[in-house]
This record gives C-alpha cells, sequence and structure tokens, in this order.
C-alpha cells in the first residue's frame, strides 16, 4: 500500500491511497484540477480512482466533491447527514454509496474502516485502511483523543494523524475567545501535545511512521509540531508533516 497526501489544513484536504489495484481518495477540500496535477506529478491518475470518501460536512473536506464526481467520475461514499448538510454544495451527482459511522465498507481487496469521532461536524468519522495486512489510519478533525482512536492507531503501519495546534500560539493569538474555545474544547482539533502523547501512549513498534496533519496556519508551525512530537511522542519514530500547501511524497505502508 501506498499514500500521499495532496493537501492538508482548513485550506483545504485529500488524501490518495493505493492498496493493489484500489486507488481511493478521502475528502475533496481541494479543486479538481489541483489534486489532478499534484497526482499526475507523483505518476498517478485521478480517473483510475475507485471512490471518494468524505469524513464530514465542513467545507475544507467536501468542497469539490461534486467536481471530482462529475468531472472525473469518481464514485462517491458518505453518510446521508452529510449529503444532506452539502448536498447544495455537491450538486448533481450519481446517488453515493451511503454508510453510517461506524460501518466497514469493502472495496475490492481494501476495508475502510470508519470511526466515529467527537469533532463538531455532521456524522464526522476518521479512517483506518488495510489491505493484504497493512494498515494505513487516516486520523483528523478528531475533537479530542477517544479510546477507539488510539485502538486504532496501535493497529497502525503509517498514519497521518492530526495535530492542528500550538496551546500557547492558540492562547495568545487573534482568534475570539469563542473559537479558543471550540477549538480546544472537546468538539474541535487535537493539539500538539494531545496528538504527541497519543502515539507515545498507542504507537507500537509497527508504526513505520507518522505524518502530522491538518496543521493550523495561525496556531501552529511544522517547526512547532515536529518538536513537541519529538519531545513526547515515540522515541526513533519517522516523523514529517503534511503541507498545507501542495502534495507530500508517495509513502510506503
Amino acid at each position: 500500500m501506498q499514500t500521499m497526501s495532496l493537501q492538508s489544513g482548513s485550506n483545504g484536504n485529500c488524501i490518495y491511497v493505493e492498496a493493489g489495484e484500489t486507488r481511493l481518495l478521502f475528502d475533496a477540500g481541494i479543486t479538481g484540477r489541483q489534486a489532478e496535477l499534484r497526482l499526475l506529478a507523483r505518476g498517478r491518475h485521478i480517473r483510475e480512482c475507485h471512490a471518494l470518501f468524505l469524513s464530514h460536512d465542513h467545507s475544507d473536506h467536501t468542497s469539490c466533491a461534486g467536481v471530482f464526481h462529475r468531472r472525473f467520475g469518481i464514485p462517491l461514499f458518505m453518510t446521508k447527514g452529510v449529503y444532506r448538510t452539502r448536498r447544495d454544495r455537491i450538486g448533481p451527482v450519481r446517488p453515493p454509496t451511503w454508510f453510517s459511522p461506524g460501518d466497514c465498507v469493502t472495496i475490492g481487496d481494501v476495508r475502510v474502516q470508519t470511526i466515529p469521532t467527537l469533532h463538531d461536524g455532521v456524522d464526522g468519522v476518521c479512517f483506518l485502511v488495510e489491505h493484504d495486512g497493512r494498515r494505513l489510519g487516516i486520523f483528523t478533525d478528531l475533537g479530542a483523543p477517544f479510546l477507539a482512536l488510539g485502538e486504532a492507531l496501535s493497529r497502525c503501519h503509517g498514519a497521518f494523524l492530526e495535530s492542528n495546534y500550538d496551546p500557547q500560539m492558540l492562547e495568545t493569538g487573534r482568534y475570539t475567545d469563542d473559537l479558543k474555545r471550540r477549538i480546544r474544547g472537546g468538539h474541535g482539533h487535537l493539539s500538539n501535545v494531545e496528538s504527541a502523547d497519543l502515539s507515545r501512549g498507542y504507537a507500537t513498534a509497527t508504526l513505520g511512521w507518522l505524518a502530522l496533519a491538518h496543521l493550523s496556519e495561525d496556531n501552529n508551525t511544522p517547526a512547532l509540531a515536529l518538536e513537541t512530537h519529538q519531545q513526547r511522542g515515540p522515541a526513533l519514530l519517522p516523523t514529517i508533516v503534511a503541507s498545507r500547501y501542495g502534495p507530500s511524497e508517495l509513502l510506503d505502508v
């Protein structure tokens, strides 16, 4: 299995997964053109993707889902709640394949386990993708650490893990008090500290790498996120940052 982040952050999210003959996308918060070009730069073709999964209703994950479907013919997989909330933005599409949070979806020989999150979006889920005994975690927009998340991380061979904000930067930054409470209040995002402590508590020897994801532009920096994970996370775990502005390299799982 191989994977890459096409972009990760509040300005748009999209992750590509290649497992055997199956090609999957997770979220569509970037333009179709950006997704197409970023995949082509790594020798991949967006029209070969077999499914697009949506994690929840927020626009940085769904804004171009209809475009991906109509322009590239990618089937949509989402909950009915996400569709009802974003129907006008998604536009005309063939009937999606529905799942409920907690369902397991099989596409070819790939198993996608959806895991309900505490994030304040509609029907929020994160994903555990399994193929040929290898498991990839796509864990963002989590709200707060929770047991099922830790258990899923403990089974991963590679994982994208939210590390959204530095607590001090959020506290002293320009956000309103209401927005600060929303981000750190258990239904927003994971801080660098929460993310690092989660990985320290649950990562096992099978985890080959960790990609820090969904970093805030205003309340974090890649250097701070990496430093926190180096200080508090598992020793010697290869850790990178998924960019807000472009694609990662292809990562082996």
